[in-house]
């Protein structure tokens, strides 16, 4: 959304931060500290790193005698930012024993109090409040998906919380190929009323050859079948990355898959749950995508070949409400692309470079965030975020 006026943008701010918050809400101390893994980060570290971007991109240099909450913030919560200074190692992250949660959530409310104070006046900077905005809306969908991946090695395998969590949503619609023809089509978002982020401009026109997209995405039943019939060990169906990748990590299955006393289960934010065969498979790597639609006579869709589709959203289900979804582009920037402008301007371009595009949306993002010009990036061997596949096909 764009704002109309501050104070509807304070109010959408004001909410985003207590959606945070509420994350955590059944979490302990223990819990946000949590870091099984580089890619992923402790609770903590999330509701930190949100709070530091508004201080260091807004408060810093627009709010008049603005008081810094602890200088040593800056360098132990920049993520990337070469611009900004140093950063605290990412691997290490589950490490800060210090500054504890509640310093963390007192930094939170004193930043907080500050936005209030500069979002009374009109001061023109609406675009950079709204990334804020929907930076931490990123790491709402990342802090489900981390907290996720920590708790799955604990031997308890524990649950997130009660109620449980919803899952992705399911179907039981056959698979069937949806046709479209050939087209001119503009992809990428408009600088108009809608928020984008730079990756996803400028928009322009794009050739589309005549295609088939499944409508819905694969599923936990047909994905045991390429199991099933030996998938993991056929090295015809796989990249020679992905085949070179499985061997060396001994992967024979998705990630959360457990098969117990000749029963598949599955870990999820539920805690472990039998296999559910009708809902979409997910937390697949980009090289285990592409190994089933070769199994399956298929491909990935292009990103364009995605947008096109969603540009008519009645035609395909679990466009954005289950997984994101493996697409065959590189994330490389559009023609006539540029960053944001300043120390900003990192956010997205700098990392187009061996990683691959994901579209649409899952079940932890946030409401109002997910858009069909959206793209999502990651390197083909990773499989921690909700990722699941959607089958496409040339057609003649």
């Amino acid at each position: 959304m764009i704002a109309k006026d501050n104070q509807t943008l304070l109010l959408y701010f004001k909410k985003v931060r207590r959606d945070s918050e509420q994350l955590i809400s059944n979490l302990s101390v223990e819990d946000c500290q949590l870091q099984a893994m580089p890619d992923v980060s402790p609770m903590k570290w999330h509701l930190a790193h949100t709070t530091w971007f508004f201080e260091t991109f807004l408060l810093v240099p627009h709010l008049t005698n603005y008081c810094i909450f602890n200088a040593e913030f800056k360098v132990l919560f920049n993520s990337y930012y070469n611009g900004v200074g140093e950063q605290f190692s990412r691997a290490y992250r589950g490490t800060l024993s210090r500054p504890s949660l509640e310093s963390v959530l007192e930094y939170r409310r004193y930043v907080d109090q500050a936005m209030a104070e500069l979002l009374t006046s009109d001061n023109g900077l609406e675009e950079i409040v709204e990334l804020g905005i929907n930076h931490e809306q990123q790491h709402q969908e990342l802090m489900l998906m981390d907290i996720k991946y920590n708790f799955s090695f604990n031997p308890l395998l524990p649950a997130y919380h009660q109620p449980a969590v919803a899952t992705a949503n399911k179907v039981s619609t056959p698979l069937e190929f949806v046709q479209f023809k050939e087209s001119i089509i503009t992809v990428g978002a408009a600088l108009d009323e809608h928020f984008s982020y730079d990756n996803e401009r400028p928009n322009h026109s794009v050739l589309m050859h005549p295609f088939s997209l499944a409508n819905r995405l694969v599923t936990n039943g047909e994905y045991l079948e390429f199991i099933n019939q030996q998938g993991y060990q056929q090295p015809i169906h796989w990249l020679s990355d992905g085949w070179n990748y499985i061997q060396k990590e001994q992967l024979t299955q998705p990630l959360y898959w457990h098969f117990i006393n000749e029963e598949w289960f599955e870990f999820t934010l539920n805690g472990l749950q039998p296999l559910d065969l009708n809902a979409a498979v997910t937390h697949v790597n980009y090289y285990e995508a592409c190994a089933y639609a070769n199994f399956a006579n298929a491909r990935l869709p292009t990103e364009f070949e995605w947008e096109y589709a969603a540009q008519q959203p009645d035609t395909l289900l679990q466009l954005s409400d289950s997984a994101w979804q493996w697409t065959n582009s590189a994330y490389l920037p559009y023609p006539g692309f540029k960053p944001i402008s300043g120390v900003a301007g990192e956010y997205n371009g700098k990392f187009m470079s061996n990683q691959m595009v994901l579209r649409g949306g899952c079940q932890f993002t946030p409401n109002n965030h997910s858009r069909s010009t959206y793209r999502n990036f990651y390197y083909p061997h990773q499989a921690w975020m909700q990722s699941s596949i959607r089958l496409a096909r040339d057609s003649e």
